[in-house]
């Protein structure tokens, strides 16, 4: 019996060719973007889950607010992993992370710049799965000046793996020694790092301070621990430790700093989440986002619905051709199950090759997907039993879903009525298939909005007036290496041609350099007058060369001496402040080492606001400090011949530096960077959003066909007593835009709400204006005449002897 359903069901795709390719390309594609989306979706679900303990890991993450500021940070304090580790006893072990900048690593007479470090415990082996191809974790990073490095970077600088126990010099002079090779983790890790350095020697890393949060802290804890029960105990080991800190540095309690509403809280993020689900400052590497994998999910199921709704109009409006049989099989006996049973294999068929040509297709954009994505995804993901067991069922449940009505539709048909020639099965007389038609352009014309609203929040970005002039500055990086000739070489660099101006700081808007601490109005450290700031270092050159621009008093001059005094505070400092004319007033900042003293400033001027955060985030307070910071060179450039001028840029650099690499970028170029994964979801949305149209379209095109073809009389009729080639058109077209025109009003408002919805994650929004709307209005009826224009026009220019003869 199936024998014989199968070899009907080939007959009938090869006696309709053309209907045939649509639906088998039309459910490949769609098929193809789901499984692009699967691989997607199972590497974002994968990391970190590569460690055994994986679900008994947890980070500790600080929760602050204070001085009119809130930081959620993906940091703790120093001493936490070595204290809860004695005094908790649901703890199996902790380890740290410190990140620092990277450095200088010879090779040979050439000096690489390496910026993949991280510094670690030893007890980092004990939380997560890293083997070693070479050396003893138990003791590779206990001492100090030692490092690990990947089995990559051993190759990179020795050409082979075994290679404990010998040296890298690092940035020029220091010796560390090779204690580990660390097999290559997988990408899917937090942890991609290149060089792990020992943080046994660095003196941050035995401070007993508990009110800095720098180091990311990893707790594993024993098998059936309660997490909650856990962070309640951390909390109280914080709060006991903090409090005396809190007393000698604000001469106040921790309990009557918290009934001002200040708090030191502390909470746990389990490991297998962070990917996903955590954006704090200071992560150790870029996240991903759940929301991402929700929005990629969605598309590639409203793909795959509207190829399969494809699949059930070109069925159901071909039914009349098959009506006969339908009958003819009914009157010989037939069972309405068994007309099911015969409808339904050809749809699994057809589900089937499509699947087969998905796959390939999959595996050919693979590439061009990783680099939309910007990973590093294999289709071999799909290549277990258990997806293999998902890919069959996608199959069986797509051949279902696309088959189902058209086989119960089929089934249906009343034998007399069919043989007496009566049943009429076309286009307008369907109000099930005008429905699919509305519900696949609606989903079509939904991902067009999100995609134009996705690119209106970009250019936004791009266009924002930033309170900083973000062009034609270039920043010159690791300029520590110069030590007390960076003066000189930013001398050197201001009298090039082309160069305008030059500062000469690491605090610069587009970097990653910061440093917050509170300053007061009060000599006396009262918590009520104290605001969280940022405290750059900067020189009297840094507000000229970025293009800010005071909104009073002055900037830094070295015709003022006592400006090694004098402090500038952005326009959301003197706010909290509640300095209505903050110029020349007194403010106070801590002081020394343990933070026991206070200094005095004087304010010489309020800077406009400028975003130094990303647009997710409202502008916060910033003081600006007279001071020599060395992290960085940046230069107002005006060249016609940029690689001239950083050729000239790099000889400089090497009279200075000679053999040191000169790393460089461009502002603009750091800005555009902090968007990247709304520029690549952009670029993924516009994709999809093209492969859903085409794939409606495609259906739109078949059901064309089938309506021309089912008119070819009245047609022929009409051209015979006159009609134009218009009149034809537009007799043809009208029906297929009214249904876009109500699949319009059903998308515009769940559009509205689902951007809306997404540009709430940005302070810094564009409106959703009715510009939106009206480009997509005309966006879609465009799409859809064109599509159906095709087979109308072919149609009215057919020869009407030849269609009334038919």
């Amino acid at each position: 019996m199936f024998r014989n359903y199968f070899r009907v069901a080939i007959r009938n795709l090869w006696k309709n060719k053309e209907f045939s390719a649509i639906n088998i390309f039309g459910l490949a594609i769609g098929l193809a973007t789901s499984l692009l989306i699967i691989v997607y979706v199972l590497d974002e679900l994968s990391y970190d889950r590569y460690n055994k303990h994986a679900d008994n890991i947890y980070r500790i993450d600080g929760n602050i607010n204070f001085g009119g500021s809130h930081f959620i940070v993906a940091t703790a304090p120093a001493p936490m992993a070595a204290t809860i580790k004695t005094d908790i006893p649901e703890v199996e072990e902790a380890t740290r992370f410190r990140s620092y900048d990277g450095f200088l690593v010879k090779k040979g007479l050439q000096n690489i710049q390496e910026d993949h470090v991280i510094y670690a415990d030893n007890n980092m082996f004990n939380v997560f799965s890293m083997p070693l191809l070479e050396g003893d974790s138990a003791t590779a990073l206990t001492e100090p000046r030692t490092v690990v490095l990947t089995e990559k970077t051993a190759r990179k600088y020795f050409n082979a793996t075994d290679v404990v126990g010998k040296t890298l010099i690092i940035n020029d002079s220091i010796p560390y020694r090779i204690t580990g090779v660390l097999k290559q983790l997988p990408t899917q890790s937090q942890l991609t790092f290149d060089f792990y350095v020992s943080l046994a020697g660095i003196a941050e890393g035995k401070e007993d301070n508990w009110l800095s949060n720098n180091f990311a802290t990893y707790v594993r804890l024993h098998d059936g621990a309660d997490p909650k029960v856990f962070i309640g105990k951390v909390q109280a080991l914080a709060d006991k430790h903090a409090g005396p800190q809190i007393n000698t540095v604000l001469n106040t309690s921790l309990e009557e700093l918290k009934k001002n509403g200040n708090y030191l809280n502390y909470e746990l993020m389990p490991l297998t989440s962070i990917h996903l689900y955590s954006n704090k400052s200071f992560e150790l590497n870029a996240n991903g986002s759940i929301q991402y994998v929700y929005i990629f999910g969605a598309i590639a199921l409203f793909i795959l619905l509207i190829a399969c709704i494809n699949f059930m109009n070109l069925s159901t409006a071909k039914s009349a051709n098959r009506a006969k049989e339908v009958g003819v099989r009914k009157v010989m006996g037939s069972q309405r199950t068994q007309l099911v049973a015969q409808f339904i294999t050809e749809s699994m068929l057809i589900s089937a090759i499509a699947m087969l040509l998905a796959l390939c297709v999959a595996a050919l954009a693979m590439p061009f997907f990783n680099q939309l994505a910007g990973k590093e995804m294999n289709i071999g993901l799909l290549a277990t039993p258990q997806i293999g067991l998902l890919l069959l069922l996608l199959v069986l449940f797509v051949g279902i879903l696309a088959g189902s009505y058209p086989a119960f539709f089929l089934s249906g048909f009343r034998p007399v009525a069919v043989l007496k020639g009566t049943l009429a099965a076309g286009f307008k007389k369907s109000s099930f298939r005008n429905a699919l038609v509305i519900g696949q352009f609606a989903i079509s014309i939904f991902l067009i909005i999100g995609t134009i609203v996705i690119y209106g929040q970009l250019n936004y970005i791009r266009n924002k007036q930033l309170g900083f002039n973000r062009d034609q500055v270039l920043v010159i990086h690791n300029t520590n290496a110069l030590g007390n000739q960076i003066r000189a070489l930013r001398q050197e660099l201001t009298g090039l041609e082309g160069v305008s101006g030059a500062t000469t700081t690491g605090y610069l808007p587009t970097g990653t350099y910061r440093n917050d601490s509170p300053l007061f109005l009060s000599p006396t450290k009262d918590p009520k007058t104290a605001v969280s700031m940022q405290n750059w270092f900067v020189d009297d050159q840094y507000i000229p060369v970025l293009g800010m621009q005071m909104k009073m008093g002055r900037n830094f001059s070295s015709a003022y001496g006592s400006d090694s005094s004098g402090v500038i505070i952005n326009e959301a400092a003197a706010k909290l402040l509640g300095l209505k004319d903050p110029v020349n007033t007194r403010i106070y900042g801590l002081d020394g080492m343990q933070y026991t003293d206070l200094a005095g400033y004087h304010v010489v001027g309020v800077v406009k606001d400028f975003n130094f955060n990303s647009l997710r985030e409202q502008v916060t307070p910033v003081a600006l400090f007279l001071g020599e910071q060395r992290g960085s060179i940046a230069l107002r450039v005006h060249s016609n011949d940029m690689p001239k001028l950083l050729s000239m840029v790099e000889k400089k650099w090497q009279a200075f530096l000679p053999g040191q690499p000169f790393s460089y970028s461009f502002m603009d170029d750091d800005f555009n960077k902090i968007y990247q994964a709304e520029t690549r979801m952009g670029v993924i949305s516009l994709t999809f959003s093209i492969l859903a149209v085409f794939v409606a379209c495609l259906g739109l095109f078949g059901l064309a066909a089938y309506a021309a073809e089912q008119r070819t009389r009245e047609i022929g009729i009409r051209k015979a007593l006159g009609a134009t080639v218009t009149n034809i058109v537009h007799l043809l077209s009208k029906d297929f835009l009214k249904l876009v025109m109500i699949a319009l009003l059903i998308a515009f408002p769940l559009g509205w709400w689902a951007m809306h919805h997404w540009l709430q994650d940005f302070a810094y929004r564009t409106a959703i204006g009715w510009q939106v709307f009206a480009g997509t209005a005309v966006l879609s009826v465009l799409i859809a005449l064109c599509t159906v224009s095709y087979q109308a026009i072919r149609a009215a220019l057919t020869n009407p002897v030849k269609s009334l003869k038919s």
